[in-house]
């Protein structure tokens, strides 16, 4: 039995949860989110504020996706009910990020500044201290996570001074620079 798998998600009050023939929806103060699923490997049932996750065959495939389907139910419906959030700052001398309309513009030591517009469902707010600090927010975890990853992207944090985005929790280990000559 999986592990993850055999656990019930529990389902808060204020979300609601349909299951159609290959489809799980989940609609709450968030939004709405719909997961497919395989019905040839998993069933699904909703009972008691509580979602139970089943297989129906032993195959090595059922049980791989057990704990897949779980997790991306569990994730759907925390999604609706709070949402995600990923931290990220920005650090370097004139480094920076605003938000213009419905895109982010960085200024990451380039000769020219960088939009990134923000894909639907994903919002964005900078702290009010510090400008270099921003939280992405929205309800689908991967989307979350894969947007974040983008923005990384334009300027990974670099081994020598640190300069770059990174995640909030993120800790870069840092290089000694050439010694000089003896």
């Amino acid at each position: 039995m999986s592990r993850i798998g055999k656990n019930p998600v529990p389902v808060p009050e204020k979300v609601e949860i349909t299951i159609e023939d290959r489809t799980l929806r989940a609609k709450g103060p968030q939004g709405e989110l719909a997961v497919e699923f395989e019905p040839e490997f998993i069933s699904v049932k909703q009972e008691d504020g509580l979602l139970v996750v089943s297989r129906t065959k032993e195959t090595k495939v059922a049980r791989s996706r057990h704990g897949l389907y779980r997790s991306l139910f569990a994730n759907a419906i925390q999604g609706v009910h709070e949402g995600f959030k990923k931290s990220l700052e920005i650090q370097g001398v004139g480094y920076r990020g605003a938000l213009k309309g419905e895109a982010l513009e960085f200024h990451l030591g380039y000769s020219h500044p960088i939009n990134f517009p923000l894909p639907e469902g994903i919002r964005c707010e900078f702290d009010k201290e510090n400008q270099n600090k921003f939280t992405l927010l929205g309800r689908d975890k991967q989307l979350v996570g894969q947007v974040a990853a983008n923005i990384r992207a334009l300027r990974k944090p670099e081994p020598y001074k640190g300069k770059g985005i990174r995640y909030a929790d993120e800790y870069v280990v840092r290089k000694a620079g050439k010694s000089a000559a003896k």
